[in-house]
């Protein structure tokens, strides 16, 4: 997890993310990290284990508390870096955060996609992809941070395959990353299936995910605008399953979902309203998960 410094709503990103809100909103880096602090918190009072990097400065990077969107941690042993979309998001990349981790865990390899954006084609990590491990799966809804040739790229260097489909909001807006729409956990997948128009794509979503043994619990439209689909399953120290989210997220879920998921995670929320509203993005986001061997 990247602690903020200068966050603030980004131009650069709001034009596609339409989670994003300007508003007149005072003292919005002051309470950002209010939100995040707690979230640590919260995160570490339930035995998960949290490594926790300043943002810098200088350079200017007003998403850095998103920094799963640059890289992903692999349990081979690899590191992939991602093509970001805006200018300002490529500046998180930072070799020193690797060097950090290489202390603590196991890096094999590290491979650097970020020379697609040369072409203009880009793949935002973990925000593009939502990554079912455990079958080697690569789900992405395809966007302007989210490019066919660059996910196949990832998926051969990688051992996944690719499910690829098309989402949208209510208004007909490409959504921009998958990780907002949904969530795959062990067992379970939370899918808003309102947002996949094409009846064949979304029979193939569907069918993917039984295929793979999950148990699909939906989510509307409006419960993915509160960023119910915005999930993430942890592994805490004592070996328990966490569904981490947001409190807004949480809120948003009705009695029966809840008990869906509660069959097999706990589940933990934290208010992030500033960091959602700015930044489009919420508390799987945030998190960067590690899944290098330890030294």
């Amino acid at each position: 997890m990247i602690r903020p410094v200068n966050f603030k709503f980004n131009e650069q990103t709001a034009g596609n993310n339409k989670f994003q809100q300007a508003t007149a909103q005072q003292n919005v880096q002051a309470q950002a990290l209010k939100e995040f602090d707690d979230f640590v918190s919260l995160l570490r009072k339930n035995q998960v284990e949290v490594t926790v990097i300043d943002d810098t400065l200088h350079p200017e990077t007003p998403d850095s508390i998103f920094p799963n969107n640059w890289v992903s941690f692999h349990d081979d042993g690899q590191v992939f870096l991602y093509p970001m979309f805006s200018d300002n998001r490529r500046l998180e990349r930072r070799d020193d955060i690797i060097s950090k981790l290489n202390e603590n865990f196991t890096i094999r390899d590290v491979t650097d996609l970020s020379f697609y954006e040369e072409n203009s084609a880009y793949l935002e990590g973990t925000g593009s992809m939502v990554l079912d491990r455990e079958n080697k799966t690569a789900y992405a809804c395809l966007s302007v941070r989210t490019d066919e040739k660059v996910l196949a790229d990832f998926c051969e260097r990688s051992g996944y395959s690719a499910l690829t489909f098309h989402a949208t909001d209510a208004e007909g807006f490409p959504i921009y990353h998958t990780n907002v729409m949904m969530c795959i956990g062990d067992g379970f997948a939370v899918v808003c299936l309102e947002s996949v128009p094409d009846e064949r794509e979304r029979e193939n979503l569907l069918s993917e995910l039984r295929s793979d043994g999950h148990e699909i619990i939906t989510i509307s439209l409006d419960q993915m605008n509160h960023f119910a689909g915005n999930m993430l399953q942890v592994r805490n120290s004592s070996g328990d399953l966490l569904l981490v989210m947001s409190e807004q997220a949480y809120l948003s879920l009705n009695a029966s979902q809840l008990e869906r998921l509660e069959k097999y995670s706990s589940i933990i929320y934290s208010p992030l309203d500033t960091i959602e509203k700015n930044g489009g993005g919420s508390a799987r986001c945030m998190l960067a998960e590690i899944h290098l061997e330890k030294k």
